[in-house]
C-alpha cells in the first residue's frame, strides 16, 4: 500500500495529499520565496506533480504567475502560500513543509539559493549551503 501524507492551508479550505517518499526537502533562501512568504526562507517538499492531489472544493486556490514563469499557489480565503511549480522543475509540485499535518518521513537536505540569504538569521545546522537548488537533489 502506498504511503501518503496530507496537509492544508491555515483555514482548511485547500487541502492536499501526496505520495511518499518526497523527491527532496530543502530550505529555499531565494528573494522571491522571502517576499512571497514574508520569511527569511521557506522549507519546501518536492513531490511528483502526478502523485500529488489538491483538494479545493470551494475553489479557493489561486495561482500567481510571475514574470519569470514561476507559479505560486495560495489560498485566496486565508492567504496561506502553499505551492510552487515552474518549468525549471517540470513535473514537480513544491509544497510548503509547514502545511503538512502528518509525518513526511524525511528531513531537509540543505539550503538552496543561500547566496541570497538574509543576514539577520543565524542557522544552527550543518546542512550544505548552495547557490543552486539543483545541487541538493
Amino acid at each position: 500500500m502506498e504511503q501518503t501524507s496530507e496537509g492544508q492551508c491555515l483555514c482548511g479550505a485547500v487541502k492536499f495529499s501526496v505520495a511518499l517518499p518526497a523527491r527532496w526537502i530543502a530550505h529555499c533562501h531565494c528573494t522571491r520565496c522571502q517576499r512571497a512568504h514574508g520569511a527569511a526562507f521557506v522549507t519546501w517538499v518536492g513531490t511528483d506533480e502526478t502523485s500529488s492531489r489538491i483538494i479545493d472544493p470551494g475553489h479557493k486556490l489561486t495561482w500567481y504567475v510571475s514574470e519569470l514563469g514561476g507559479h505560486r499557489g495560495f489560498c485566496s480565503h486565508c492567504g496561506s502560500p502553499m505551492f510552487f511549480k515552474s518549468e525549471r522543475w517540470a513535473g514537480e509540485l513544491h509544497i510548503a513543509r509547514a502545511l503538512f499535518t502528518q509525518p513526511i518521513g524525511g528531513e531537509p537536505s540543505g539550503h538552496a539559493f543561500y547566496d541570497t540569504h538574509v543576514g539577520w538569521v543565524e542557522l544552527g545546522d550543518h546542512l550544505p549551503r548552495k547557490p543552486d537548488p539543483a545541487s541538493l537533489k
